[in-house]
């Protein structure tokens, strides 16, 4: 088993070959400069890499990319492999980030809490106290009731 550092660097290196390789390498126009390379994961055992990407346009150019990336893969891994210079070159698995699905609903819910936010507060700018303002006894206020009672 690799240690942690060293699993760590190959993956960082794999993410950079492979989105270089993306950009300058691979003439299919199913991937293009739609694909971004987001993240990249290597088993301890460096044996096999799991590259996570995004896409930036609709479903079709996702499943597009993906049928890209799976066709691409062979020359991505020999690349990957010249520059690394291992034993053993990783197995690629291409993933699709949900990122940015999961940032646009962090982002809807964000947005129905400030409506609610503002719905309260025009709810309650008019509104007033049930009881005085300032509802605590305060050290006078003992004295004057104990004055009177005598």
């Amino acid at each position: 088993m690799a240690d942690n550092a060293r699993a760590k660097k190959l993956a960082d290196l794999i993410r950079e070959v492979v989105a270089q390789k993306l950009q300058r390498g691979i003439k299919d126009p199913r991937l293009g400069t739609h694909v971004t390379i987001t993240d990249t994961r290597v088993t301890g055992d460096l044996r096999e890499a799991t590259v996570f990407y995004t896409v930036y346009g609709d479903d079709e150019d996702r499943a597009s990319a993906a049928a890209g990336l799976e066709s691409a893969k062979g020359i991505l891994r020999s690349a990957v492999g010249a520059a690394a210079g291992t034993k053993f070159t990783p197995t690629l698995t291409f993933v699709a980030d949900a990122l940015p699905e999961n940032a646009k609903t962090i982002e809807d819910l964000l947005d129905k809490a400030r409506a609610s936010d503002a719905a309260v507060r025009e709810v309650s700018s008019g509104a007033t106290y049930a009881g005085d303002a300032d509802p605590y006894k305060k050290p006078g206020d003992e004295d004057d009731e104990g004055t009177a009672a005598e």
